[in-house]
Formats: structure tokens, C-alpha cells, sequence
């Protein structure tokens, strides 16, 4: 049957799997893939830094729930792409890196850019894999994508050698494996007793996480809680699953977020996480009201009793363990008594949220100069009032005041970077988002020490023509770890904090978009609206209050054991 080249032996493993957009930084090591795709039906994106591809290719995998696909050179192209690996692992986004490391031949040769990556790379991946023979090349290829789609999803890691990629194979030496899975496990008996709790409940709540998100639960869950009438909060990849605009949805449980979590959370009696970790988004189980019963459903059985113990643990997919509750919740009267019994809980935090939102309306309806955080998010929240809008969150103190306000009424829809709290994900999860949706308006919501991570990226956005606005909250310092010195030191270290005023709307028109300056509150709503008339790339620069102390800064400045009550409100 003659030879194939290493090169066309992945492209044609890429394309059996679905692979459609490559995201990438070119370099030497990795020249026969470029050779094979470029002619091929995969698109190759290319950014201006690997950490942007990689950034690219996880909000690519988040949107479309099955793995993206990022690919680097050698040495410095994989180190540049380490911190995105790690942000994807702590988030549990399906990713796929494919990286090119110095030919076999050249090991110990001191050849250029030669690096032993994956003892570097192994601690932050589900597996890093290295392909020696080239016939191999398919073998590797499917199990990258099965490990990294198949249970809790995740990123992995696969380096060809340079000389692996150039060989050629014999077509007969070649196998080419199809071992795509989904996992949709259920333990019907763990399912019959959770309805017991159920039904026993006064006071539960349902916390859909990234778990729900992947496994497609949303169908299932707004069924569970339309028959049920209980209280829904989301979390994570999650948010958007049920819409915050639905009578039963207290939308994040975030916290710190203006509304019902907190009360919620303290006085429940049956809290059953859909697809959630116990993790700092809930004191890591402090929070919990100790009298409450915890429920875990998790695809990922190390996950079940981290920080918290567990009076049900169900390892199982969330949406084929919702469906079975489903059914078990359609019999007799079952699913009617649940509503009347729970209708005074939900009035009861209707109450709570109200009175919580109400404080914080001060802040988001706040007409001083600069401008407050919060007013800048509400100004994007209102704007973006399409059902299929999408919004990005980038920073520190900025990615807290948007999260404590954004409405989100899609899964999918609302993306951040999630425990890792890297900054610089912001740009590349917006031209991920705008290039899978080419119809949808794409708004990024970032902090001016953030935004300049990735800077280069509005060229690659221009580039591609691809019409993001980015708002700029712009206070002119590292904002969430001046207030953290602040409140810890009792002042703040000037090398460190102070950014100083940067004309990042000016720096975005001699790329060729579109660059405001924004002063005042009134003007936010129309600079949205010229930005997305433009259908440019365009950069909207917010000058933002620096004096307000986000709960993000009081919790930075709390780790460690400092007192931070004084400060909060």
C-alpha cells in the first residue's frame, strides 16, 4: 500500500476525531504538521504567544464540550504554554496539547531547544504521552482525545518528536483505533435514595456545576427543578445551565454575589451538588449549614468527601442520574408535595436575594467619578441582554465585581478562568468565543493589569477579523493586591501596585480598531453600542475607581490567618 508520513498520519487521526481548528504559535519542530494541514479541511489559528493558543483551545473545548486542540513547538513554545495547561487542569477543561520536542536521534546533543518536557508537564495533565515510531502516531492520537473527553474531563499532553513527525510508515504497520467513549454511569439505588432525601427535605438546595455542564444536563435539571419547585443555584462551567432569569434560579452560588447563596447555603437542610467540587467557592465545606445532609454527585469518585463529609455519595453522570430522578419523581404525587412543601423556602430566599441586592444596587447604580467596578459591569450586564450574548471575565479585583453581577442565560456563555485565577485568559476566551459563534455579540470584561498579558491578541483578533469589545476597567494598579497589602500591611508597596495611566484605547486604533475613552457613567451604554455598530475589533477604557476593596482582595488578604472583618461592609 506504500508509505505515509508522520505528519498525514496526524491530520487523519485530528480529522477522524472531529478536529477542526488547530490553535497554534508555528515553529520548527513541529513544520510536518503544517505541511499536512495546510491543505487539509483543519483550519490552523494562529495567536501571537503559545499561551494564548492554548487559553484559545480551552474555551474551544468548554463551548464545545469535547476537546480542543492546541499545538506547540519545542522548548520555549511549550513553556510559554505551561501556565494554560495548568489553568485548564484546575478547571477540568477538555484540552489536547500537541507539542514538538528535539528529534531521538538528538537526544543528549545539546540540539536547540532541547528540553525534557514531560517530567515537567505530567503533574498538570490527566496523562502526557510521548510517540517513539511513527505507525504509532493514530494509536496516540485516539488515546489523547479518550483520556481527555472520557470521565471528569481535563487537558493531555502529547509531544512528537520532530524526527517521529518527518518519518515515514508502512501503511500496513499502521493501526488506526476508534475508541471514543461516553461515560453516562448511573447507580440506580444511589438514585432511589436521593429521592428519599428528597422527600424528606424542608429546606434543600441544587447546585448545578461544571459536572451538569458536560455531561448536557441542562434539559434534565430544568425538569428536576420546574417538578420539585426548589430553590437551583449554579456554579463554575455550570453557570447558564438553568437561566438566572428563571423564578426558581438564584443564579451563582458564589458567596460573594449579591443574592441567596449565603443565606441559602447556612440554612439549608439537604444540599445536593450536581457536578460540583467542594472547593474555595464554599469555604472548601465551612459554609455548609453542619446540620445539613450533603449529597455529592460526581463523575469522578476522588472528588466525592474532599473537605466535607458526605452523607450520599453517588458516582455517577449527572444528566442520566437526573433523568432516572425524573422518573422516580413522576410517580404518584410525589413531585406536587415537594412543591407545596418547599414554596415557603423559596419565597424565604426570594426575600433574602431582594434585600442583598438592594444593598448592592448602591454600588451598581453609583453615578460617581472614576468610576465604581460594579457600575462598570452593570452597564455590560444591561447591554448584553440578548439570551445568546457572551460575556468574558478577566482579572483580579475585575473578574470578582463581574461575577457579582453578570446575568447568564445560556450555558456556555459566560466564561472565566475558574480556581486557577490566571490572569490573561480573557482576550483568547473571547476570539475562541466569537470565532465559534460568528453571529453572537462577544464582550470581554477585563482589568488593566490583566489585559496586558495578551495584548498582542487584538492584533491576532484584527487579523482575523473577528469584532470583539473589550472593556477595560482601568484603575491604574494592580488593584486586588494593592487592597490586599492595604489591609494586611496597613499600605500598599508602590513597585507592584501602580500601573499608571496607560492609553490602551489609543494603542488599539494604531492596530486598526476602534479605541474609546471612557470618563463617566452615561457614557459606558453608548460607547457598547458605537463599539458593536463599528463591527470592529474595539477596546473600551473604563477609568475605574481604585479606592474600592472587592471581597476577592479581603480574601487574598485573609489567607494566611488575617483579620479582615474591620473592612467589610
Amino acid at each position: 500500500m506504500g508509505e505515509i508520513s508522520g505528519g498525514q498520519l496526524t491530520v487523519d487521526a485530528l480529522l477522524d476525531k472531529g478536529v477542526d481548528k488547530i490553535f497554534s504559535v508555528s515553529g520548527g519542530h513541529i513544520f510536518p504538521l503544517y505541511d499536512c494541514a495546510e491543505c487539509s479541511p483543519i483550519e490552523l489559528f494562529t495567536t501571537r504567544h503559545e499561551q494564548a493558543a492554548v487559553f484559545m483551545a480551552e474555551a474551544w473545548g468548554r463551548m464545545n464540550r469535547r476537546p480542543g486542540t492546541a499545538l506547540v513547538t519545542a522548548g520555549p513554545g511549550f513553556a510559554n504554554a505551561v501556565t494554560a495547561i495548568a489553568n485548564a487542569k484546575l478547571a477540568n477543561s477538555p484540552l489536547v496539547l500537541l507539542s514538538g520536542v528535539v528529534g531521538l536521534h538528538a537526544n543528549e546533543k545539546l540540539d536547540l531547544q532541547d528540553m525534557r518536557q514531560l517530567p515537567v508537564i505530567e503533574p498538570l495533565v490527566k496523562k502526557a504521552l510521548c510517540c517513539h515510531r511513527t505507525e504509532r502516531i493514530p494509536e496516540y492520537i485516539d488515546m489523547a482525545y479518550r483520556i481527555a473527553a472520557s470521565g471528569c474531563p481535563g487537558p493531555v499532553y502529547l509531544e512528537i518528536p520532530v524526527d517521529v513527525w518527518n518519518g515515514q510508515a508502512e501503511e500496513t504497520r499502521v493501526k488506526r483505533i476508534h475508541s471514543w467513549t461516553e461515560t453516562r454511569s448511573v447507580d440506580l439505588e444511589k438514585a432511589d435514595r436521593l429521592v428519599e432525601m428528597i422527600a424528606a427535605a424542608e429546606r434543600p438546595i441544587f447546585i448545578a456545576g461544571s459536572g451538569a455542564y458536560y455531561s448536557g444536563a441542562e434539559a434534565a435539571f430544568k425538569t428536576f427543578i420546574e417538578a420539585v419547585g426548589a430553590p437551583a443555584f449554579t456554579s463554575a462551567q455550570g453557570r447558564g445551565l438553568l437561566s438566572d432569569t428563571h423564578p426558581l434560579c438564584f443564579a451563582s452560588s458564589t458567596l460573594i454575589r449579591p443574592g441567596a447563596a449565603f443565606d441559602a447555603l447556612v440554612e439549608t437542610d439537604l444540599v445536593v451538588l450536581l457536578g460540583n467540587r467542594i472547593s474555595l467557592y464554599y469555604a472548601s465545606g465551612e459554609v455548609f449549614n453542619p446540620a445539613a445532609k450533603i449529597v455529592q454527585v460526581d463523575i469522578n469518585q476522588a472528588e466525592i468527601g474532599r473537605n466535607r463529609s458526605i452523607d450520599l455519595g453517588i458516582v455517577s453522570d449527572v444528566r442520566s442520574l437526573l433523568a432516572q430522578v425524573n422518573r422516580l419523581m413522576d410517580t404518584g404525587n410525589l413531585a406536587q408535595s415537594c412543591r407545596e412543601r418547599f414554596a415557603p423556602w423559596v419565597a424565604h430566599l426570594k426575600e433574602k436575594a431582594s434585600f442583598s441586592k438592594d444593598l448592592a444596587r448602591f454600588n451598581w447604580e453609583s453615578d460617581k467619578t472614576p468610576i465604581h467596578h460594579m457600575r462598570t459591569c452593570a452597564e455590560v450586564d444591561r447591554f448584553m441582554d440578548r439570551p445568546d450574548d457572551i460575556v468574558v471575565a478577566d482579572g483580579g479585583d475585575t473578574q470578582v465585581w463581574l461575577s457579582m453581577t453578570r446575568t447568564v442565560r445560556r450555558p456556555g456563555h459566560y466564561l472565566e478562568s475558574g480556581l486557577f485565577g490566571c490572569l490573561g485568559v480573557g482576550l483568547p476566551y473571547a476570539q475562541a468565543a466569537q470565532l465559534r459563534y460568528p453571529g453572537k455579540r462577544v464582550c470581554l470584561v477585563t482589568g488593566d493589569g490583566s489585559i496586558g498579558f495578551n495584548f498582542m491578541e487584538f492584533e491576532t483578533c484584527l487579523r482575523k477579523g473577528l469584532p470583539v469589545v473589550v472593556v477595560i476597567c482601568n484603575d491604574k494598579q494592580w488593584g486586588m493586591i494593592r487592597h490586599a497589602q492595604e489591609v494586611k500591611l496597613g499600605r500598599c508597596i508602590a513597585e507592584g501596585t501602580e500601573i499608571g495611566m496607560v492609553d490602551y484605547h489609543k494603542a488599539v486604533e494604531a492596530f486598526g480598531g476602534k479605541g474609546v475613552l471612557v470618563e463617566a457613567p452615561e457614557e459606558i451604554a453608548p460607547a457598547l453600542a458605537d463599539a458593536f455598530a463599528s463591527g470592529k475589533t474595539a477596546c473600551i477604557n473604563v477609568m475605574t475607581d481604585p479606592e474600592p476593596i472587592s471581597p476577592g482582595s479581603l480574601a487574598l488578604a485573609a489567607m494566611g490567618g488575617h483579620d479582615v472583618s474591620q473592612f467589610m461592609a
